[in-house]
């Protein structure tokens, strides 16, 4: 059954599609048919920049147990990074102190 309820989030980040890199400015994500994974419903994943058009689009279809280990790995790398060193706040080349630096 699809529940018809898209959550969307805003992206700072970006991203390769099949017209090259691009910046993807929202995110959505939806349980419903996949168009090309071979399940009855999948966990759907859009990036994309609506002001670039349908080519700034990159488009995932997982199952729930895919869409849910992804979670946790994504989790995984956050804890195991140093606070703030994949942050929008941090320049590209900046030094990132440890959580227990004075």
């Amino acid at each position: 059954m699809c529940t018809y309820q898209t959550f969307k989030v805003e992206l700072d980040g970006a991203a390769k599609g099949a017209s090259g890199w691009f910046t993807p400015t929202e995110g959505a994500v939806y349980v419903d048919h996949p168009f090309h994974a071979c399940h009855e419903h999948t966990v759907n994943i859009d990036f994309t920049d609506p002001a670039a058009g349908p080519s700034a689009r990159v488009a995932v279809e997982l199952t729930e147990e895919s869409a849910l280990a992804l979670v946790g790995a994504i989790q995984q790398a956050l804890a195991a990074a140093p606070p703030g060193l994949a942050s929008a706040g941090t320049p590209a080349g900046a030094p990132v102190r440890s959580a227990g630096a004075a």
